[in-house]
């Protein structure tokens, strides 16, 4: 046997994912680089580590056994790199955090300069939909989860960070009157929504049935960006976060249509369990946020007053 780390990093994305191509984007390798990695790594085992059926790549019991041996030693080798930071001073140690979709925008400005002061910290952020997040949480995976909307169901400790305002938006494409949209109006637009536990989803529902009105036509899409190009190709109407739209906004490809009741406004809030013992990377970052949270907003942030005040 002669893997290397490389390789063993490699099938565990590929065991992960099911799929050459997805790992070859998340790990910004090429295809057949991929490709080629994998056929090394088998060549050292008489047993099949993935088989194709069809057209999709399927994960062997045996290579999940692999798997499962290779994730031990990577996080072996990420406890000796650790351990050798630790003892020359330095903080070490791995920072994970869950991010609701739309959180994107915002929770890589309020890391970058951790990251670049801690160079010995490596960071997990998994972006997605506001139950998984949730979901992350209560399975104890994380250590801190950026949402709009507090948890109901879980014990937590909270910082806020900035508002989060939601506006409808609708194509430059399509022309609508500037004056506030009114209810037999709104009624007509073909509206798009986010998927089932999204919280811009249920923020939209909640105005939709506050309102009383009587949907037309509406599509739902799994992603805020899938909304977002949706709506610039004229498919149809949006409510959806100022923060993820600016470039779209400035570039005039989306307009901001005013409406009774809007902008909704949320809050995005960085919380933690009350249960959770934090690892010392946890605690630096919490740290650092409480004295740079303000200045961090104020230089990344600042442009959202030109649409909310």
């Amino acid at each position: 046997m002669n893997y290397t780390l490389h390789q063993l990093k490699i099938f565990l994305e590929i065991a992960e994912n099911k799929s050459v191509t997805k790992t070859a984007e998340k790990l910004f390798l090429t295809q057949p680089a991929v490709s080629i990695q994998l056929k090394n790594f088998q060549d050292q085992f008489s047993i099949p580590l993935t088989e194709i059926i069809g057209r999709r790549l399927f994960v062997t019991d045996f290579g999940m056994e692999i798997a499962e041996a290779a994730q031990k030693i990577i996080d072996e080798v990420d406890t000796i790199n650790y351990k050798t930071l630790a003892y020359q001073g330095k903080l070490s140690g791995k920072l994970r955090i869950s991010v609701a979709s739309t959180g994107k925008y915002v929770m890589p400005y309020l890391l970058s300069k951790f990251m670049a002061e801690y160079d010995g910290v490596d960071l997990i952020m998994d972006v997605t939909n506001k139950t998984k997040v949730i979901r992350s949480m209560e399975l104890n995976n994380v250590d801190f989860a950026l949402v709009s909307v507090l948890p109901k169901k879980l014990d937590v400790f909270s910082i806020e960070l900035m508002l989060n305002h939601l506006f409808l938006v609708g194509s430059k494409k399509i022309k609508v009157k500037k004056t506030s949209v009114e209810k037999i109006f709104f009624e007509k637009l073909p509206l798009i929504y986010r998927e089932e536990g999204s919280a811009t989803r249920d923020s939209m529902e909640q105005f939709v049935s506050k309102n009383n009105y009587q949907v037309r036509k509406k599509m739902e899409l799994t992603s805020n960006e899938a909304v977002k190009q949706a709506v610039i190709a004229g498919l149809g109407f949006s409510i959806m976060p100022l923060i993820g739209i600016r470039n779209e906004l400035q570039n005039r490809e989306l307009d901001i249509i005013p409406a009774k009741g809007l902008p909704l406004i949320t809050k995005w809030q960085l919380i933690w369990l009350k249960s959770k013992k934090l690892s010392p990377c946890a605690v630096a970052y919490l740290e650092f946020l409480k004295e740079n949270k303000i200045a961090l907003i104020n230089e990344h942030f600042a442009w959202i007053n030109e649409y909310t005040s």
